[in-house]
């Protein structure tokens, strides 16, 4: 499946290496993710393409997008991959309501989420993957778990497969629930606990068998298709290898999605599936959840065509640390198209004062577990004193426009 185009890749904004810290959710505290030298590898959750992109999602692959950059300003390389789950059950349900193909469906919301990003100016991932694509290397990783005794089939007229989930090794630790958290969770994140013929309630389904009238593929499991866990599992290890630097998504992708994704793959290669696990918060509108069932969401797309400058939406999601809950707001939107205008008369005017500390704390705060918040308020300042500059600094305007640019990803 195609990416979108990339913008013009950041070049380091300093010789002196940086290390990139993050939150990671397993262990409840900010370590350092990545490597110290050669490639970092990201994996993040993508879209489920049956509506258009809204501000969790770009708050989500922003802030990821704020990790590749930050990575690639410490001078390391990026292998990213980004699944799209172009076969779900929402996605079916989306097309039956509105009497579209299912693929065509998804492939229209997957242009729009594309054109979203590249307008955004979200680097692509290196690997965007859909799930139909990778239904062969699901196949193989299911017969691989079956082979060890983690898959069973479940006693009923559909003979669904299903993965044991509380015997692989390890299994909790990405989202330290308790059992009675994981099953009041993964019965509203889409989990049938209650199914007849599972062994535990939390085994989840890797291979679903084909029904009438829904896409179906063959498979050494029987003709079907595959469960949501599993696609991102067999993804990631395939492009990724058996362990890699960072998995990440939003909070909501906690559990059950990452913990039985983790569970998967530890089951598969008896190695730790990801070294750390990044969310991102969930986004709100004016103080209330933003949900398609309130009819509150608030698209990327629409702001583009009423004329809103993407770099403004870009600055409000920047001015949001990924680990608070937030909410959209109109005055939100306007502080960030102001301080946007300012930014660029500041590059463009005719004095300035230097930018040495500037680029320093910009870099200090966005490896700081990613607070591009911080960041922002330094350019502010920056924005500010160079306004009421008597001189000007040789290079520090092009410095500020380069580093806004490279590491925030803010075109000036």
């Amino acid at each position: 499946m195609k990416s979108w185009p990339s913008p013009s890749l950041p070049s380091p904004v300093s010789t002196t290496p940086t290390t990139v810290n993050a939150h990671d959710t397993a262990r409840d505290r900010v370590v350092p993710v990545g490597t110290e030298s050669g490639t970092a590898r990201l994996y993040v959750c993508g879209i489920t393409p049956y509506d258009a992109t809204h501000m969790g999602h770009a708050f989500t692959y922003v802030t990821f997008d704020l990790l590749n950059r930050a990575w690639r300003d410490a001078g390391l390389q990026v292998s990213y991959t980004q699944n799209v789950t172009d076969v779900d059950d929402p996605l079916l349900e989306r097309a039956t309501a509105t009497g579209v193909d299912w693929a065509d469906l998804a492939e229209e919301q997957t242009d729009l989420f594309r054109e979203d990003m590249t307008a955004l100016r979200v680097i692509p991932p290196e690997r965007y993957v859909g799930a139909v694509e990778a239904i062969p290397e699901v196949g193989t990783l299911v017969e691989r778990l079956a082979k060890a005794g983690y898959v069973y089939q479940v006693d009923d007229e559909y003979r669904d497969w299903y993965f044991t989930t509380t015997r692989a090794a390890g299994f909790g630790e990405v989202s330290s629930y308790d059992r009675a958290t994981m099953l009041d969770v993964f019965a509203e994140r889409g989990g049938d606990p209650d199914r007849t013929g599972k062994r535990d309630p939390l085994d989840c389904l890797v291979w679903r068998l084909e029904r009438e009238g829904e896409p179906a593929w063959e498979s050494p499991l029987g003709r079907g298709r595959p469960g949501w866990h599993i696609e991102c599992t067999a993804i990631a290890l395939e492009t990724l290898g058996e362990s890699f630097d960072v998995q990440g998504g939003g909070t909501d992708l906690l559990f059950p999605h990452h913990e039985m994704s983790a569970a998967e793959a530890v089951a598969a290669t008896g190695e730790p599936f990801a070294k750390a696990y990044v969310h991102v918060a969930m986004v709100g509108l004016d103080g209330e959840k933003m949900s398609k069932s309130k009819g509150n969401l608030v698209l990327v797309s629409r702001l583009r065509e009423q004329g809103v400058d993407p770099m403004a939406i870009r600055l409000v999601l920047l001015g949001h640390h990924h680990l608070t809950e937030w909410s959209w707001t109109s005055a939100d939107l306007d502080a960030n198209v102001a301080r946007l205008a300012s930014w660029r008369a500041a590059v463009s005017g005719a004095t300035s004062v230097d930018a040495e500390e500037t680029v320093r704390a910009v870099r200090a705060a966005v490896a700081d577990d990613l607070h591009a918040d911080r960041a922002l308020e330094v350019i502010d300042g920056w924005a500010a004193a160079s306004s009421q500059a008597s001189s000007d600094e040789p290079g520090a305007r092009q410095t500020v426009r380069d580093l806004v640019d490279g590491l925030l990803g803010v075109a000036l």
